[in-house]
């Protein structure tokens, strides 16, 4: 038989570790599925085995995120590492049904599981930044390097750049210094005259705690770094691996030797999931992205299928741990554990903090929003690395009659790589948008099915459709 939970969370970041940790004392049997090997997602990743001595290098907020882990394992849901949900379903009873690939890649095994509300909490992923030259050696992501940090300790050595805009910028460079590494260059990206558009959200920023955290980045950046400011163009050169940077400041073009270059243009809600279910997505012009369509407790336009945190918009990791509490009230009021009135007040904390993280908010959108010719390249630049498929490749399949994302996968096959449009999709989206002078909402994005991350054909084969063939397959029917 299926396994079978009254709640299943997928993501173990701050809202997924939130909600599980509240679940669990509404009565709900809770399990958490993650394709990490430990709780704490992006922020808070490796946090509790981190080979970096003191973890305050990295930030306060990244060492508190071992005291949300505690609250988490305290409070008794069960919790599946390693663990790939590649599908999510209703049934004809109501339920969900998920489809979880667990283990390893040379052991992994395709389970069912039944839950009667899911909350997917998957966070974020960074925006694309398709310059000329970002596929080649040497130039990756701030996010993926902070990761090599965090896990592992690991920098990269050679000379290096940091280009693109937002706080996570800033934040690497200052743990880099930290570690003891030398940033060459900061690029940053935002164009001339954000500020003053961003001034108007200032009040609120300015009595944020973003606001003492923010100045003291930049001041320990820009005391041992130097940084250049309004840059409108990057282009990555070299023969098989990068060696040479080229960048455009009040329209005169410079030149930089590197060996390596991180960029970063901010995160954005990870959608794949959500919409292969069914969810309705919706066009945030102010964040420049496409997000789930949820009510103020996470609920989707799926019955009973809810999300939490960054995955629903973009507000930084103290919004999603409260996001994540909220969802968590939602759903133990649908499950019929506790009455509408119960859930609002013990609501009123996490509505609180949330209001507390979301201040200033509107000033970091607005500020760090990408410029246009970011978002939207040109020529021979690569959109979608999987398939290799070129800004000009999408500019003629549109010329040639392509009205949308949907139909750019049968003219030239982006958006159907193994990251199934994860890193192409909101670019091919903007391009088509630009093309045919209509709005990115008109437009609208890839139209996503099961499974959301690759299968081998023998785990497809071998996928277990009902208990029958469960049973068939000789997989334990044991709680995982």
């Amino acid at each position: 038989m299926s396994r079978r939970y009254d709640l299943a969370v997928v993501g173990a970041g701050p809202a997924g570790l939130a909600a599980a940790a509240l679940a669990p004392g509404y009565g709900m049997s809770t399990v958490v599925f993650d394709e990490q090997r430990a709780p704490g997602g992006q922020i808070h990743r490796g946090v509790l085995s981190s080979p970096l001595a003191q973890k305050e290098m990295l930030g306060d907020d990244y060492a508190q995120g071992a005291a949300l882990i505690e609250r988490f394992r305290r409070a008794g849901a069960t919790h599946v590492p390693s663990a790939t949900v590649i599908g999510v379903t209703k049934s004809d009873d109501g339920t969900c049904e998920l489809t979880v690939a667990v283990g390893g890649e040379s052991s992994r095994r395709i389970e069912t599981v039944v839950a009667d509300a899911v909350i997917l909490a998957t966070g974020a992923q960074e925006r694309p930044f398709p310059i000329p030259g970002w596929t080649l050696p040497g130039v990756m992501t701030v996010g993926a390097a902070q990761v090599l940090l965090k896990t592992s300790g690991m920098v990269p050595a050679g000379r290096i750049v940091l280009a693109g805009a937002g706080p996570l910028l800033w934040l690497l460079a200052t743990q880099y210094l930290k570690v003891g590494l030398t940033v060459d260059l900061l690029l940053d990206t935002t164009p001339k005259g954000r500020y003053a558009e961003a001034a108007t959200h200032a009040l609120g920023f300015l009595t944020s705690e973003y606001f003492a955290r923010g100045l003291r980045l930049l001041r320990e950046v820009k005391a041992q770094v130097k940084v250049v400011e309004h840059v409108t163009a990057l282009a990555a050169e070299g023969e098989g691996r990068l060696t040479t940077l080229r960048y455009e400041k009040d329209g005169t073009t410079h030149a930089v030797e590197a060996d390596v270059l991180l960029l970063h243009h901010g995160v954005v809600p990870g959608i794949n999931l959500p919409a292969a279910a069914g969810c309705a997505l919706r066009w945030n012009d102010i964040q420049a992205c496409w997000e789930p369509t949820v009510d103020d407790w996470g609920g989707t336009t799926v019955p009973n299928l809810f999300v939490a945190g960054d995955g629903a918009g973009i507000s930084g990791a103290e919004a999603a741990a409260a996001s994540g509490q909220l969802t968590a009230l939602a759903v133990a009021n649908a499950l019929g554990r506790i009455d509408a009135r119960a859930r609002d007040l013990a609501a009123a904390e996490p509505r609180k903090n949330l209001a507390s993280a979301m201040r200033g908010r509107r000033f970091f959108d607005t500020l760090y929003r990408p410029a246009y010719a970011f978002r939207i390249p040109k020529g021979d630049t690569i959109v979608c690395r999987c398939e290799g498929v070129t800004a000009h490749d999408i500019v003629a399949a549109v010329a040639a009659g392509c009205a949308g994302p949907n139909q750019a996968k049968a003219f030239v096959r982006c958006g159907m790589g193994p990251c199934q449009g994860r890193f192409c999709g909101l670019t091919v989206t903007e391009i088509i948008a630009r093309e045919r002078k209509l709005s990115p909402a008109a437009v609208g994005y890839y139209r996503l099915r099961f499974p959301v991350k690759p299968l081998t054909l023998g785990e497809l084969a071998a996928m277990p459709t009902t208990d029958l063939a469960l049973r068939a397959t000789g997989a334990s029917t044991e709680p995982l």
